[in-house]
C-alpha cells in the first residue's frame, strides 16, 4: 500500500545554513510575537498548542513552564537546551541541529521570554562536533543581528555517558560533576547561580525547535497535525533489520508499522516483523502491536512507551536472548551506581544472559534473571533502573522459548547484539557506537572492571581519599 509523507515542519526544505535563509522561511515571527505577547499570554498560545516535550517523557509544555514560574526565586531562571542525546537507536535532535539550528537557537529565545530568563545553555556532547559547529554558527549570526541581546547564550559540552542526557544529571555536567542523577528536580534546585541554586527549565532540542512556528502561527495551526491529546509531528528514527536507516517527519497518531514503512521502507525483503523496541525506554512490543498509533497514550496502552521515537526493528531471524543481553549489558554498564540494586543488580542480569546467550547457563540462570529483574529498580533516583525491569522483563514475556531453548542447549550460541548510541547516520545504515562493547560498568575502557563504580568517586573525594 502507498503511503506519503506529511508536509514536514522541522525538517522541511533544503538544510537552512545562514540565519537570512532562515528569515525567509519566517525565521523571527515567533520571536517577534512571543516577546509582543508577554509571558502569560505566550504560556497560555503553547498550552492551549497542546505541545507535549519531545525528549521522552512527553510532558506538556506549558505545564513544565508553569511549574517554573511557581518556583521563580530571585535568582534568575536558566533555560537549558538538552541535544546530549544518547538514547539508542535514535538521531532526531542531532538531524534538526544539522538541518537547521536557528529554529532551536530562536525556540530557546521564546522559551527564555516564557520564564524571564537572561542566560541559556546549549548542553550537548563533546562527540557532536558537527552540530557543535552549526549551532555555533546560529548563535553567532542571531546574536548579531540583536535578536539575543540582554540574554547569554553558552554551549556546554559533556561526556559520553548515557546518563548526560538525563535532566538532573545533565545538570550537574553544567554545575561541573559528574552526570550522576539528583532527587530533587530542576524546577526546584536547578544550576548554581553564585550561592543559589535557581530553577532551571529544561527542554529538548525538538520541543524548543517547534516554538517559532507554533507561536508565529497559532495553536490552531499546530493542531492541524497529530491527534487532539498528541498534537503535531514528530521526528522518527527507524533502524535495525528495514531497508534502509533513516530519520523523518510524520504526524503523531501515524502507526508504527506505517512509520517503518514511510521511514524505513518496511522490513527486509522476505521477513516479517518480529519486534519493535523505542530504544532502551519502553518495553518490546512484538509483531501484533505494529499498528499502535505513535501517541504518547497509545503507545502506553500498548503496555510500552513513544520514548525519543528512535525504533530498533527486529525481524523473524532475531534471537531476542542476545537482544536482551545487549540491552541488559548497556543499562548495567550504563548506571552510575548511585543505588545499589541498578548497578549490581543490573550486572548481575547481564551476566546470566550472557551465559544464556552463550548457551552455557546453568538451571538457575533464568531464575535468576526473573528474580533480579523484580529487584534491580528497588529505591531507584532516576528511570534507568526502571528501563532494565521494563524491557528485560517484557522480552521475557513475549518469547519465553528463546530463553528455554538456550538453557536446553536445543538454540546454538549466538553473537551478542550491540545495543549502544547512535554516532552517526551514513547514507543508509547507522553508524552505532562500537566502543561500548569494550566499556566497563566503572566506565573505564579497561582490559578488566575495576569493580567500583562510578559513583564511588563521589565518595572518595568526599573521604579525601584519592
Amino acid at each position: 500500500m502507498a503511503k506519503t509523507m506529511t508536509h514536514e515542519r522541522l525538517l522541511s526544505g533544503n538544510p537552512v545554513e545562514t540565519l537570512e535563509r532562515w528569515i525567509e522561511r519566517g525565521g523571527g515571527r515567533g520571536l517577534d510575537s512571543a516577546r509582543e505577547m508577554g509571558a502569560e499570554a505566550l504560556v497560555a498560545t503553547v498550552d492551549a498548542s497542546g505541545l507535549r516535550g519531545r525528549g521522552g517523557a512527553g510532558f506538556p509544555t506549558a505545564a513544565k513552564w508553569r511549574t517554573i514560574l511557581e518556583y521563580h526565586t530571585r535568582a534568575t531562571t536558566p533555560v537549558v537546551v538538552n541535544g546530549a542525546e544518547g538514547e539508542p537507536g535514535t538521531f532526531k535532535d542531532r538531524t534538526i541541529l544539522r538541518h537547521n539550528p536557528y529554529q532551536t537557537v530562536e525556540g530557546a529565545l521564546i522559551a527564555a521570554s516564557a520564564v524571564g530568563a537572561d542566560w541559556i545553555v546549549f548542553a550537548l556532547k563533546a562527540s557532536f562536533e558537527r552540530e557543535r559547529a552549526a549551532l555555533t554558527r546560529a548563535i553567532e549570526e542571531i546574536k548579531a543581528v540583536g535578536w539575543a541581546d540582554g540574554i547569554t547564550i553558552d554551549v556546554e559540552l559533556g561526556p559520553d555517558a548515557y546518563l548526560f542526557g538525563e535532566e538532573t544529571a545533565l545538570l550537574e555536567v553544567i554545575d561541573g560533576r559528574e552526570p550522576f542523577p539528583r532527587i530533587a528536580p530542576p524546577w526546584r534546585e536547578g544550576v548554581d547561580e553564585g550561592a543559589a541554586l535557581a530553577p532551571t527549565l529544561v527542554n529538548n532540542v525538538e520541543t524548543l525547535s517547534n516554538l517559532p512556528q507554533l507561536v508565529a502561527r497559532g495553536p490552531e495551526w499546530f493542531r492541524s497535525e497529530g491527534t487532539r491529546r498528541s498534537p503535531g509531528t514528530i521526528v522518527c528514527t527507524v533502524s535495525g533489520d528495514v531497508q534502509r536507516d533513516h530519520v523523518a517527519e510524520i504526524p503523531m497518531g501515524t502507526t508504527l508499522r506505517d512509520a517503518i514503512d514511510i521511514i524505513s521502507g518496511g522490513p527486509r525483503k522476505g521477513r516479517r516483523i518480529a519486534g519493535v523496541l523505542s530504544g532502551v525506554s519502553g518495553a518490546l512490543l512484538t509483531g501484533d502491536h505494529i499498528d499502535t498509533p505513535l501517541t504518547y497514550e497509545d503507545m502506553a496502552a500498548a503496555g510500552s512507551s513513544l520514548g525519543s521515537c528512535g525504533f530498533i526493528v527486529f525481524d523473524d531471524q532475531t534471537d531476542f536472548v542476545a537482544v536482551a543481553q545487549g540491552v541488559s549489558r548497556f543499562l548495567a554498564v550504563e548506571s552510575c551506581g548511585q543505588c545499589a540494586p541498578c548497578k549490581e543488580d543490573g550486572k548481575i542480569i547481564a551476566a546470566a544472559l550472557d551465559r544464556l546467550r552463550t548457551s552455557t547457563a546453568d538451571s538457575d540462570d533464568l531464575d535468576v534473571v526473573r528474580s533480579k529483574v523484580d529487584t534491580v529498580a528497588v529505591g531507584a533516583r532516576c528511570f534507568l533502573a526502571q528501563q532494565h525491569q521494563n524491557v528485560v522483563r517484557s522480552i521475557l514475556d513475549a518469547v519465553p522459548e528463546h530463553f528455554r531453548g538456550h538453557l536446553d542447549r536445543s538454540i546454538d550460541v549466538v553473537d551478542p547484539y550491540l545495543v549502544a548510541e547512535v554516532d552517526d547516520l551514513s547514507g543508509e545504515r547507522v553508524v552505532i557506537n562500537e566502543r561500548q562493547l569494550r566499556k566497563q560498568p566503572d566506565w573505564t575502557y579497561n582490559d578488566t572492571d575495576s569493580g567500583a563504580s562510578p559513583a564511588d568517586r563521589i565518595d572518595e573525594r568526599a573521604s579525601g581519599a584519592g
